[in-house]
């Protein structure tokens, strides 16, 4: 198994590099609209949203990330609307008033965890390119971390009752990971970040990436399943892969208007 994900992992991640990288921001849009209807046909699987009701969320979503892209002043106006259709939506599919609210809850959160998480990642694109490698890179440096120092170290559970396997140790290697994925990239793509900034930025997504994760986790935990899709041999499924980056996304961006980087 680890010898597998090491395998899809030297296949996919150069060619995610040379995509992101040398390909127009269209093609970025894309493949971030693709990324989003897959997690959330995971998500709504794992709850078990079919149907009409189904398709109506998919077809929000994906639109959500085109606004994101072509009208962001609009961003705010649209998820409401698109709140506001799934409720209308309810209302007219089934007639009952029973489990209204059951019905409603996991498509809002669909639409609220998975779309408007990544639309932060079109504003990051606009910045250049390197900004989506820097975010992901973190990221899976963070992972890798504390993947590797949690098995090798790592006694003390984290939050067992959510992930049995994540230990204390390895959120500590997150952080580390995080820290040295973010000095790394600051190098090599990003040298008008700062040091010190790299650092905090790093430790962040360390931080906000074991939350990410923890809070998959607790969906597929309250669903019932272990992965959110056997898509990605030895890797699980989308959701499985970008948990920590949803939540890294907008914070990554809004740490970057802090510091003064976006105007």
């Amino acid at each position: 198994m680890h010898l597998k994900r090491l395998f899809i992992a030297a296949i996919l991640l150069p060619l995610l590099y040379w995509y992101v990288m040398y390909l127009p921001a269209q093609y970025f849009l894309f493949l971030l609209g693709a990324i989003s209807f897959i997690a959330m046909i995971e998500f709504y699987s794992m709850y078990r949203v079919y149907g009409l009701f189904r398709y109506i969320c998919l077809l929000l979503g994906t639109s959500l990330i085109a606004v994101s892209a072509y009208a962001p002043d609009l961003m705010a106006k649209f998820l409401a609307l698109s709140v506001m259709a799934v409720f209308a939506s309810r209302l007219i599919i089934k007639k009952t008033p029973l489990s209204s609210l059951n019905d409603i809850a996991a498509p809002v959160v669909g639409l609220l965890y998975i779309p408007l998480f990544l639309s932060f990642q079109t504003y990051l694109r606009d910045l250049g390119p390197e900004w989506i490698i820097f975010l992901y890179a973190t990221v899976w440096s963070a992972d890798s971390f504390a993947y590797y120092i949690g098995k090798g170290i790592g006694k003390k559970k984290l939050y067992p009752e959510v992930s049995p396997n994540k230990t204390v140790a390895g959120a500590a290697g997150s952080l580390i990971g995080g820290a040295g994925g973010a000095l790394l990239l600051k190098i090599l793509l990003v040298p008008q970040l700062g040091i010190y900034h790299a650092v905090i930025i790093g430790i962040i997504i360390g931080i906000i990436s074991i939350i990410g994760d923890l809070a998959e986790s607790m969906f597929k935990r309250d669903a019932g399943v272990k992965d959110s899709s056997i898509m990605i041999p030895g890797h699980g499924g989308m959701l499985d892969k970008i948990d920590g980056a949803l939540f890294a996304g907008p914070l990554l961006y809004s740490v970057l208007k802090i510091f003064g980087m976006i105007h």
